[in-house]
């Protein structure tokens, strides 16, 4: 079992996401690229103490870079979307943002 903290790397805090916060209830999270919806679950649910109701997880590939002549890639990235269960509360961590 890997520890919450290597699970869920940080928050992605963009107007998509912000959108389907307030509709939705459903938060995005940038994860550790070997976890899967299990781990993402249990630690979502350790970390801020809600229930999940649903997770979805999305593959982002790293773009192309140039610096010069020389050329390169941003790294591939994993991102979840956890929905909360019907009367969990947001996590304060998105309130302010």
């Amino acid at each position: 079992m890997k520890h919450p903290s290597d699970v869920i790397l940080a928050p992605v805090i963009t107007e998509k996401s912000t959108a389907i916060k307030d509709d939705s209830r459903t938060l995005c999270f940038k994860v550790a690229r070997g976890a899967n919806k299990i781990e993402i679950r249990g630690a979502v649910e350790t970390l801020f103490k809600v229930k999940v109701a649903q997770v979805r997880t999305s593959l982002v590939h790293g773009k192309a870079v140039r610096r010069g002549k020389t050329a390169g890639r941003k790294p591939d990235w994993k991102k979840a979307y956890v929905t909360l269960a019907e009367g969990q509360k947001m996590i304060e961590y998105f309130e302010g943002a």
